[in-house]
């Protein structure tokens, strides 16, 4: 018997291939990258003591926290491929989804492989035996490193494993993730051995600090950037399983657990050394655990900061070719971005597309980490907005399935996008230059969006 033609040509769709652990490991195998294991200098540089570098780490943790306990429930409200893309869309039209989506798509996320690809690469380069990581491979018609050859294909790996199935990148992200963690653990536990060590560093203070509001900010915001990625979950949101109690449960869980060992390998890191010696380390946990065991030790250290970006990276580029999916899904940008592999069930055309963003970053921006700080307003002007929607749906769709309700409702929700436009008033003000620039960015997309909007309406007259 022949299978009905409706049924037979129906098109591929991305599939509810995740659990809760996989979402768990999505959410915290891509907020732990290298950070942790450097900004307790940037901090301590700013605020000059442990008690506000505590400070900044708890506050930064409550905020995020916030923001993760608002987004469970909007993902389980809407358990849509894109997350904040159809948050946003919902509650405000597709003009603010669509600068969203053309923000993520056009800077952010191609920005961030790049940015996580060349950290590797940093990384690898100091050990001994790939020193020649930094030399020129190719001299023409452009010069290329070794490292940058290398990055390029970290990032081609990457993309590929998420071509052939989200499960199987998902799978790798446990995994993976569950070694990291048992890294830091195992780094943290070793600091805490050295002879030299003391819990009179926690006195300590170090003189050449920013201090003020302006330093406690500037610790906040390093702390904030090591808790970023926990909203990448949301994005992924339409191949979850039982979303309604997995996001929640993932989100909150997973920032609570990266609070913890936050809170624990910045405790190592202080017991083995004073403040004054945390402020001028490029490196404090590679410090520290040389001082603990000796010269291996901080061996020990830069492979897990090399996991600890690979896992990111996985989970970075897992999370960002679902927003143009998204975007091209609703009609407002190139069709061929919403293919779905008929085999592989993934967003393939997005993938690829965001894997040349994130090369020709690599290879051709040379001041690509410029582009990637002048986003840095645009993000945290669309984490503010899209938390905002939680109150704007509960207006608009007062009958809608909420599995999971806010807890806190509304102080909760509110003081996380309070503290949001705090943040970006300092921002802003701080470095007036990249945030205008970020705005430019978003204005960018506004003829875009103009394109495809009228398009999409000749499209539905002529059908």
């Amino acid at each position: 018997m022949t299978q009905p033609a409706s049924s037979a040509t129906r098109a591929p769709t991305l599939s509810r291939e995740l659990g809760v652990r996989h979402a768990s490991a999505i959410v915290v195998g891509t907020i732990i990258g290298s950070g942790i294991f450097l900004v307790p200098a940037e901090m301590m540089q700013a605020v000059g003591s442990a008690r506000l570098v505590y400070l900044a780490w708890i506050v930064g943790g409550a905020l995020s926290l916030a923001g993760a306990i608002t987004y469970a429930e909007l993902g389980a409200m809407k358990p849509q491929t894109g997350g904040e893309y159809v948050y946003i869309r919902d509650a405000y039209g597709p003009l603010p989804a669509f600068l969203y989506g053309w923000t993520w798509f056009a800077i952010a996320k191609p920005a961030t492989v790049a940015t996580l690809t060349t950290g590797l690469v940093r990384i690898l380069g100091t050990f001994s035996g790939l020193a020649f990581l930094h030399q020129v491979a190719i001299a023409k018609p452009l010069a290329i490193t070794y490292g940058e050859l290398v990055a390029v294909a970290a990032a081609v790996l990457i993309t590929g494993l998420n071509y052939i199935g989200i499960r199987r990148a998902a799978d790798f992200q446990v995994v993976f993730t569950a070694l990291k963690i048992v890294i830091i653990i195992a780094i943290a536990l070793m600091a805490f051995t050295a002879s030299s060590g003391t819990w009179r560093n926690f006195a300590t203070t170090f003189s050449g600090a920013t201090g003020g509001f302006a330093g406690f900010m500037a610790a906040l915001i390093a702390a904030l950037w090591a808790y970023d990625g926990w909203n990448d979950l949301n994005m992924v949101s339409g191949e979850i399983r039982n979303p309604g109690r997995a996001i929640p449960v993932a989100l909150i869980v997973g920032v609570g657990v990266v609070a913890a060992l936050y809170m624990l390998t910045n405790a190592a890191v202080q017991y083995v050394l004073p403040a004054a010696s945390i402020a001028a380390s490029e490196r404090p946990a590679s410090e520290a655990t040389a001082m603990a065991v000796g010269a291996w030790g901080a061996a020990v250290v830069s492979a897990g900061m090399v996991l600890a970006i690979i896992v990111s990276l996985n989970g970075s580029i897992m999370s960002g070719a679902r927003v143009p999916f998204a975007m091209s899904r609703d009609g407002y940008f190139f069709k061929a971005m919403a293919e779905v592999h008929p085999r592989f069930h993934t967003p393939w055309v997005a993938l690829i597309v965001q894997l040349a963003l994130s090369i020709a970053l690599l290879l051709f921006a040379g001041s690509f980490r410029q582009l990637f700080s002048l986003a840095i307003f645009a993000e945290w002007l669309f984490y503010m907005v899209s938390a905002s929607t939680v109150f704007v749906l509960r207006r608009k769709e007062p009958d809608a399935a909420r599995p999971y309700r806010t807890w806190g409702y509304p102080v909760v929700p509110a003081m996380f996008i309070v503290a949001a436009a705090v943040l970006l008033f300092y921002t802003f003000t701080e470095n007036i230059r990249n945030s205008a620039w970020g705005v430019v960015v978003i204005a960018a997309g506004i003829p875009v969006y103009g394109y495809f909007a009228r398009r999409r309406k000749q499209l539905a007259i002529s059908s």
